[in-house]
């Protein structure tokens, strides 16, 4: 029997950094980014797994010490156009490396409150809650993919939420209800327009779009969320969605992942406490789980393969 490879790629994950940033007027103000790097490249590699020649091959080593180097010569402020500058380097330095994929996890850092101002350069962890962004280049032709996200950004509501005229069948048990807790952990993704955001160079020249679409997208979420009286998780994850890009034009389609997370009424009849309605025991499973993906109408045929951040 004969055998082909078919695709590969490789390269180094879980590289991380913090790094400080501090105002050029008065360095006691500061920020910080503290990423998790993962660069997997491709190209003319085929040897070294079918000949076991592993001249071409740049160490994942050499890859995790150039990511740390580039961190700390470059501006990594926003991690989109860190994404850009480490595809432009690794596919100029190495003319064998054809293309590469570069995910960036940023953990959230906010800045703490003293007597309502921000503390010059004392920080909180936000919690599990994370900024990403996934850029995949080919040098060749030029073409890219660049997709970012909020993950891990978890809501409730205790108030707010129906769900009912739903389809009935014999496996039914759920009740109908006007007034339900909603919560939920938002998977919150979307994919800038390849025809507006086409080369490296339009991620490295206009940094503060990726800024302004993070903090479009997560504020919707949050006020849609909360002002809305959802009728499902279904309708409110597609208002969203369809906010967004009625804001940022940049973006193409807005994808949400979330999970319905249920909290159920403790049943006290055998205490004699028969309208029990605000004491909820906190499923962890099984749950809801609803997924969708938006663009604008006429323009599914530029985004037939959607990668999402993981």
């Amino acid at each position: 029997m004969q055998s082909e490879l078919y695709s590969s790629t490789y390269g180094k994950g879980n590289v991380k950094f913090l790094k400080v940033k501090k105002d050029p007027s008065n360095p006691t103000v500061q920020d910080v980014l503290e990423a998790n790097v993962q660069v997997l490249l491709r190209g003319k590699f085929d040897e070294s797994y079918t000949k076991a020649d592993n001249s071409s091959i740049v160490p994942t080593d050499t890859v995790k010490n150039t990511i740390l180097v580039e961190a700390k010569t470059t501006d990594v402020w926003p991690i989109e156009r860190f994404a850009a500058h480490l595809a432009k380097h690794f596919t100029t330095k190495y003319g064998h490396v054809d293309g590469i994929e570069v995910t960036i996890i940023q953990a959230k850092w906010s800045k703490i409150k003293l007597e309502g101002k921000e503390h010059a350069h004392s920080f909180k962890h936000e919690g599990p809650e994370t900024r990403r962004t996934y850029l995949n280049y080919d040098k060749h032709t030029k073409k890219l993919q660049l997709s970012s996200s909020i993950k891990d950004l978890t809501v409730l509501k205790s108030t707010g939420s129906m769900f009912y005229g739903y389809n009935v069948c014999d496996y039914t048990t759920l009740q109908p209800t006007k007034d339900r807790i909603l919560s939920t952990d938002v998977d919150a993704s979307w994919t800038f327009d390849p025809t507006q955001i086409a080369t490296l160079d339009d991620i490295l020249s206009q940094p503060k779009l990726f800024d302004t679409t993070y903090n479009t997208a997560r504020d919707v979420t949050l006020e849609l969320f909360c002002k809305e009286n959802s009728p499902s998780v279904q309708s409110t994850m597609y208002n969203m969605s369809h906010k967004i890009l009625e804001t940022v034009k940049q973006v193409g389609t807005v994808s949400y992942v979330l999970p319905n997370k249920h909290y159920i009424l403790f049943n006290l009849e055998w205490k004699g406490i028969k309208d029990n309605k605000d004491l909820f025991y906190p499923a962890p499973d099984p749950n809801g789980f609803i997924k969708s993906t938006v663009g604008r109408k006429g323009d599914k045929a530029k985004f037939f393969c959607i990668d999402r951040c993981s």
